[in-house]
């Protein structure tokens, strides 16, 4: 019985936004395409319009490594984080993923349902920009606090900023 608990527990955290994936361990494939992928991905922007013409949303079950975002096309928002945030990384950016905490009211008598979602973000000169899902957005935000209260976040109660080996760097809340 404690094995069925246990491994019922696991399957919770692998399942939609709020996985997480240590891309220091990721060991490039040798597969020509991905290699020439990293070089012509070289920036956040394009790396996210790459995202935005290849793949379609779908909750699974694991985290993927870009390498298997590549293959099967298809992934949630922590799949596209870690594709987002390995190839501007590879190449020189600066970048981190915050898994953000939101608690949605379905009705007003409720009292909510916590939600997950990942997000990539990337230093780009003075600023952070962000990766939404498969979208590069350009918020000029100069702190990861500032990226919180951008106008895409409505209703999030806790953030945890990673850096590129899943170290955390901060922590939030939203009182």
């Amino acid at each position: 019985m404690k094995k069925i608990i246990l491994l019922s527990i696991i399957l919770i955290f692998l399942t939609g936004c709020g996985g997480i994936y240590n891309q220091g361990n990721f060991v490039l494939p040798n597969d020509i395409e991905f290699l020439n992928l990293i070089e012509e991905l070289n920036t956040p922007e394009k790396t996210c319009k790459y995202m935005e013409d290849n793949f379609e949303y779908e909750n699974n079950l694991v985290t993927l490594t870009p390498y298997q975002l590549l293959l099967i096309k298809k992934g949630n928002c922590d799949d596209f984080s870690n594709f987002a945030t390995f190839f501007p990384n590879y190449n020189g950016y600066e970048i981190y993923q915050i898994l953000i905490e939101f608690l949605f009211y379905e009705h007003e008598d409720d009292n909510g349902d916590e939600k997950y979602h990942m997000i990539g973000v990337f230093k780009e000169g003075d600023y952070y920009n962000i990766s939404e899902n498969m979208h590069y957005v350009e918020c000029f935000c100069e702190s990861f606090e500032d990226i919180m209260n951008f106008n895409l976040y409505h209703g999030w109660i806790s953030y945890i900023v990673y850096d590129y080996d899943m170290k955390i760097v901060e922590q939030g809340y939203n009182n």
